[in-house]
């Protein structure tokens, strides 16, 4: 294998993603598992068709501006996604806020590959029939999550989203997304063609796709926004990062587009695997891990071969996971890479030891050790939940949209908008997504809420 420079963001011979690459490892790091064990949940609640036509609007209005300004500032930085703000003309100030953009993928990635772990566990234990054996499926997720096997899933997850990136951009995850990606697709499409073939599979597809305008609230579309912005991963240094790694010929905004349509369809594809499967066998569309490794298990125990289909829609959540993972594994690597010149061996080796040391109280958090389980209302690994996705994220967020719409004298230029459009974006930037980013950050801790 050769060794890729220490630091390809300044090296002469760039290390760098094709077009294609590039867009289908950003879609990667977009299609993670809110979209499938969250986002039917809040669909169903908040009024079916009625709330996919407002997270429509809120992607276009807050999220692919915001995308587009962590990959124009990435791109024009070529660093980190700290020192890329600096590198882009931004004071220091900002490098330094950038670093919360480093730390969050970090926290982040130290739980996140605990749950992908829990799906290739799964994906073995559905192929095998091992699942189906006994019908408390609930009984079976908490011992399984409160034992010590998690730890060894931990590990081959973290090992095998190591593997990929240190084989760097053009080797490593661009090669990984261009086989994952096209297999998620084939997954998705089977799957969804089978969960509507379901006996009274109409009545979820129904109300998933009626619009009941009645049931929207202020506080629905803030769950919209909130949505649309997680979604696309921004606010966690991911498409600054991938932005360095992008060929300064790439049209950043037709690649906004693409990945904006990426997460949508992986949204509504998720819908109409979700809804019909739990019509069918009179399932609540419950949210999160309940969802999906105790309410699903039991559906596919009562469908034909639904241990074949039940392994395949673990395998499509933990491509999913890992493709999420990867991109997150790389923004602190490639940090250590730019900022102290290391190798990416070197980098993906300590972060990787790191992610699956700090990750082992997350892992141990639900029964084994009662000070990581009984910490008030949440467990070790909800806290960590809650503080990085409903803080560090918006805050980051708010980061890249006061640096692009008030302090970056290249946004023109790096955008490589039309003027018109480009007036547009900034505008959104300066008087739109700051105030939505803010009312998002004070709805989900707590501050704020409507109803």
């Amino acid at each position: 294998m050769t060794t890729p420079p220490k630091n390809p963001a300044a090296s002469g011979k760039k290390d760098q993603f094709s077009s294609a690459g590039f867009i289908l490892a950003a879609i990667g790091s977009s299609v993670g598992l809110g979209n499938m064990w969250k986002f039917p949940y809040i669909t169903g609640q908040n009024g079916g068709a009625a709330f996919f036509l407002l997270f429509i609007v809120c992607l276009i209005v807050i999220g692919l501006p915001v995308l587009l300004a962590e990959l124009a500032i990435g791109r024009a930085g070529r660093g980190s996604a700290a020192t890329s703000f600096v590198k882009a003309g931004g004071s220091k100030v900002f490098g330094r806020l950038g670093l919360l953009q480093v730390i969050a993928p970090f926290l982040i990635l130290t739980f996140y590959v605990i749950v992908a772990g829990w799906t290739l566990h799964y994906a073995v234990q559905s192929f095998s029939g091992h699942l189906y054996s006994n019908p408390d499926f609930k009984g079976q997720f908490n011992s399984f999550i409160g034992g010590y096997m998690p730890i060894v899933w931990q590990a081959v997850a973290i090992l095998i989203t190591g593997f990929v990136v240190v084989k760097g951009i053009s080797g490593g995850i661009e090669k990984f997304n261009k086989v994952l990606i096209p297999g998620l697709i084939i997954l998705l499409i089977v799957l969804m063609i089978r969960a509507v073939s379901l006996p009274g599979a109409g009545e979820g597809v129904s109300f998933f796709l009626n619009p009941d305008f009645s049931k929207l609230t202020p506080e629905s579309a803030l769950v919209a926004l909130g949505h649309a912005f997680f979604s696309l991963s921004l606010g966690m240094g991911i498409l600054l990062t991938y932005g360095a790694y992008v060929d300064k010929r790439q049209s950043l905004g037709s690649a906004t587009i693409a990945i904006g349509v990426g997460d949508l369809i992986y949204a509504f594809v998720a819908g109409l695997i979700i809804f019909p499967t739990t019509a069918s066998f009179g399932i609540e569309p419950d949210s999160g891990p309940s969802l999906v490794f105790i309410a699903l298990p039991a559906a596919f125990s009562a469908m034909p071969f639904g241990a074949f289909f039940g392994g395949l829609f673990f395998v499509l959540l933990a491509i999913a996971a890992l493709t999420s993972a990867v991109s997150l594994l790389e923004v602190p690597v490639t940090y250590l890479m730019d900022r102290w010149k290391w190798g990416r061996t070197k980098s993906v080796v300590i972060i990787s030891v790191l992610v699956l040391l700090i990750g082992l109280p997350s892992a141990l958090s639900f029964g084994i050790v009662p000070g990581l389980s009984e910490m008030g209302s949440k467990n070790f690994f909800d806290w960590l939940d809650f503080i990085t996705s409903n803080i560090l994220l918006p805050v980051g967020g708010l980061i890249t949209t006061i640096f692009a719409g008030y302090f970056w004298k290249g946004a023109a230029e790096a955008a490589g908008l039309k003027s018109g459009w480009f007036r547009v974006w900034l505008f959104m930037l300066r008087y739109v997504a700051p105030i939505l980013v803010l009312l998002v950050l004070l709805d989900t801790t707590g501050i704020l809420k409507l109803k």
